[in-house]
Formats: structure tokens, C-alpha cells, sequence
């Protein structure tokens, strides 16, 4: 049996980030996982995918719509979706492959196949070949996640699908049906619905994107019925029915009046769910909370020390970012240095088109706590650069406390949020006010200079573009 300082189950962002920064410790790392291919649900079935997608589908959407005002033309342009699920899948395997590259040049061991507890030190793979034991001084969970769905959605994996299937359709459908308005649900309805695709999604919430500040909520509702969403707001879902070529979904609406929706495909984007299955918990003493989540201390440890758990299978966003600040967390507390995650300032991202991303904490829940603020806000519309790329969708808020003028949020809908964003997460770490935001020089035309003005509209009121 060969014996390691860490071992780390799951090969994902959180599992294969922190392997590289325990091997650059100095430590000897194994890395299980359970696929023939590395990178988990993000590299093969998630994050890399689906924007491969979204970027396909985004070039044909301008091609079709906005060429021609630009003074390109052409003629007869298709969606050929055969092409842009297999560049998708070159995207994928490049990606995995570069997690491999990593793995050899950092000298980590990959295994392949499920790792279990054996007991606290001891580890079971069982894969193709058999199964063999390793040992690990310290031990990584990073399995992740998988789609979430309740009772009467359940996927068959045709009609019915997650976002696993959306990623391979092999075709275009005519009406697709999205349960979930969340960042799942909207970014593969954005692709389809680029490709011509009617998108019809069912929301059990009165909000799509609920957990996101409310103006942002909004404002992205009319920019996609714009696009040409239809949203059924505030349906609770009785059941989805596989009819052979088209699939209905039964709902129930805030009239409690029950409502029968039909389309082509029905994508089931009602969240994930903490994955553990295969590990064996109960050989040593763990037990997945109520949410399937394994219970962590302020250190990402388990109840046993030793053995620590990162990512979606424990509390918090599952984002692939914080899944790897909490792998480099963890395998720098082993080293026993004293690292740190400010929780609070991890960004999210939708990339739909315009994307909305958002740091900090909404003026909802602000105003919940008690605590006085001043709101800046500035659209996007209003930019020279927008105009110039006719990206003028969306806009910029900045919420800062009415007292010390420390930026407390940031919320956005605009071209290129998902790197705008970090201005912000930057400012914030260093608690920044909004003032010092105005004093920054902002290159001009960008979209950046959107967070000037808004930071400006937050102080005093002063933009100076609308």
C-alpha cells in the first residue's frame, strides 16, 4: 500500500488545484477520480461546455442580427450544431488534458476509479482494473456536485434532461422548456435561444435570479423578455410527461390554477446537490447534513481533523472559484501556514449576453440589517464604448455605507461583467470607498467607465454622463 502526506478525492477545480498546491508544499499527493477524464463537472459537463456554447451560439446570434447594421454582409448563415458541439468537446478535452499536464509536472498521482473509506487513513479505489488501497496522512473530499430535481421532474435523459444532456443535444429544438430561473436555467436557454430556439422558462420564485440584488433582478427580466424569454413566475411544477416527440409540464400558478405548458425538450436547472455517493462516510463516523452536505469547522475540517472538505459537497456557493480558494485553503492550513477566504467577497457570475455578475452584499439585504446606505447607479447604455459595439444593455449599482462611504456591494448587467467585476472584488479586499473609485482614472471608451460613474452617482450624486 502506498502512502501519502494528502490524498484527494475528486478531480475537479477544488479537488486539482489544491493537489497542485499541496505538491508545491513539498507534500506527496494522490488524486482519485471516478471518470476516465480529470477536471470533474466544470471542465467536462459544466463551466468550460457550456461557455463554449454561449460563445458558439453568441457568434451566430451577431451573425444573424447585428452584422448587417454593422455594414457586414452575408448570406444563408446556419446553425450547424453538429460543429458546435464537437468544437465544445475540443474545448473540453483540451482543458482536461492540461489538468493532466499538471498533474505529471507536479508529480501527482492520478488514480482511476470510486474512492471509498476504508477507514480514517485508509482509502479503497475501485476502478476497471480492481481495487487497491492507499494511505493518506491527510485527506481532501472534493467530489462536488450533481443536478438537483424533485419529485415529478425527474430526468429521463430524452425529453427531460439536466444540463448535462443540454450540452449534446443533437439538434436544435423548437421549443425548449426550462425549469429554474437561475444561472443554469438562463444560460443554456440563452444558447438555444440564440439559435432560434423558443425558451419558455417556469419559476417557482416571483424573481428569476432570487438570490441577486433586486434592481439587477429586474432589469435582467426585461432585457430577456426583450430577447424573447417567456417566464411563467411564481408556477410550482406538479410534473414533467415524456409524450414521445414533445414533453408537457403540469404547474400549478399563484392562482393555484393549473397550467399545462408543451415544448420539445424540458431542461430540469432547479440547482445541484452535494455529491458523496461511493465514499463510505459511515466507516468512519461521517454523516452528510440534511442538505447532503458534509459538515466543515471554520477550517474546512470534518469532525475528524485530519480529514478536511472543500467545494460543493459543504457549505456555500457552488462556485468553482470558491471550490479552489478552499483547495489552496486547505493545503496551506496542512502546512501549517494561516491562509484566508473572505467568503463574503466572492464574486458570482451569469454569462448570459449581457453577463451580470455581482460581489458583496445586496441593498436588500442591506436594508434588512439595519444599516444606512447611499445607492449609485449608471447605464451601461450611456458609454461611448456601448454604443460603439451596441452592447448598451444593462447597468452598473454600487452600494456604499451612508456613513464611512465603504463600497458594501457591487451589482452589475453589462458586456464583459465577469471581468469588470473584479474592479470591484479588488476594491473591496482593500475596503475601499466608493470615493477612491471616483479618484481611480479609468481608461475611456471602455465598459469600465461605467463603475467610475456609478461609484461618482453614489457619491454626492455627481455622474456626469447621465
Amino acid at each position: 500500500m502506498k502512502n501519502y502526506d494528502v490524498v484527494i478525492i475528486g478531480s475537479g477545480p477544488g479537488g486539482y488545484v489544491s493537489a497542485i498546491r499541496c505538491a508545491q508544499l513539498g507534500f506527496t499527493v494522490a488524486i482519485i477520480e471516478k471518470y476516465n477524464t480529470l477536471g470533474g463537472t466544470c471542465l467536462n459537463v459544466g463551466c468550460i461546455p457550456s461557455k463554449a456554447l454561449l460563445d458558439s451560439s453568441e457568434h451566430f446570434h451577431n451573425a444573424t442580427h447585428t452584422f448587417s447594421e454593422h455594414g457586414i454582409e452575408v448570406k444563408e448563415v446556419k446553425a450547424n450544431i453538429t460543429q458546435m458541439i464537437k468544437r465544445k468537446d475540443d474545448v473540453v478535452s483540451q482543458t482536461c488534458d492540461g489538468v493532466k499536464y499538471l498533474m505529471d509536472k507536479n508529480k501527482i498521482d492520478v488514480h482511476q476509479g470510486i474512492g471509498s473509506f476504508k477507514d480514517q487513513h485508509t482509502i479503497t479505489i475501485t476502478g476497471e482494473n480492481g481495487s487497491a488501497e492507499i494511505f493518506g496522512k491527510h485527506i481532501i473530499i472534493a467530489t462536488g456536485s450533481k443536478p438537483n430535481f424533485f419529485p415529478g421532474m425527474e430526468p429521463d435523459k430524452k425529453r427531460i434532461i439536466t444540463s448535462t444532456e443540454a450540452l449534446k443535444l443533437s439538434e436544435i429544438p423548437k421549443k425548449l422548456l426550462v425549469i429554474g430561473a437561475g444561472v443554469i436555467g438562463l444560460e443554456l436557454g440563452s444558447v438555444y435561444k440564440r439559435l432560434g430556439t423558443e425558451v419558455e422558462v417556469i419559476e417557482f420564485a416571483p424573481t428569476l435570479l432570487p438570490t441577486m440584488d433586486g434592481t439587477i433582478s429586474k432589469e435582467f427580466t426585461k432585457i430577456l423578455k426583450k430577447d424573447g424569454f417567456k417566464f411563467h413566475m411564481e408556477h410550482r411544477v406538479q410534473g414533467v410527461v415524456n409524450k414521445g416527440k414533445s414533453v408537457v409540464v403540469t404547474a400549478l400558478n399563484k392562482k393555484n390554477e393549473k397550467v399545462e405548458i408543451e415544448g420539445d425538450y424540458c431542461l430540469v436547472a432547479v440547482g445541484r446537490k452535494a455529491y458523496t455517493a461511493g465514499l463510505a462516510l459511515e466507516n468512519v463516523g461521517l454523516i452528510a447534513n440534511q442538505r447532503g452536505q458534509i459538515e466543515v469547522n471554520e477550517h474546512l475540517q470534518t469532525s475528524i481533523p485530519h480529514i478536511y472538505a472543500i467545494g460543493d459537497v459543504v457549505r456555500g456557493a457552488m462556485l468553482a472559484h470558491k471550490a479552489e480558494e478552499e483547495g489552496v485553503f486547505v493545503a496551506e492550513t496542512i502546512a501549517g501556514q494561516k491562509p484566508h477566504i473572505n467568503y463574503n467577497l466572492i464574486p458570482g457570475v451569469v454569462y448570459t449576453w449581457p453577463e451580470v455578475a455581482n460581489v458583496g452584499k445586496t441593498e436588500e439585504e442591506l436594508t434588512a440589517a439595519g444599516i444606512e446606505i447611499k445607492v449609485g447607479s449608471f447605464p451601461i447604455k450611456a458609454l461611448g464604448r456601448a454604443r460603439a459595439s451596441m452592447d448598451t444593455a444593462g447597468l452598473v449599482k454600487i452600494i456604499a455605507d451612508k456613513n464611512t462611504d465603504e463600497i458594501l456591494g457591487v451589482h452589475m448587467i453589462a458586456p464583459r461583467a465577469a471581468d469588470l467585476i473584479m474592479e470591484a472584488v479588488t476594491a473591496m479586499e482593500f475596503r475601499a470607498s466608493a470615493e477612491d473609485l471616483v479618484r481611480i482614472c479609468h481608461p475611456h471608451p471602455t465598459y469600465s467607465e461605467a463603475i467610475k460613474e456609478a461609484a461618482m452617482a453614489a457619491t454626492d450624486a455627481r455622474a456626469m454622463h447621465i
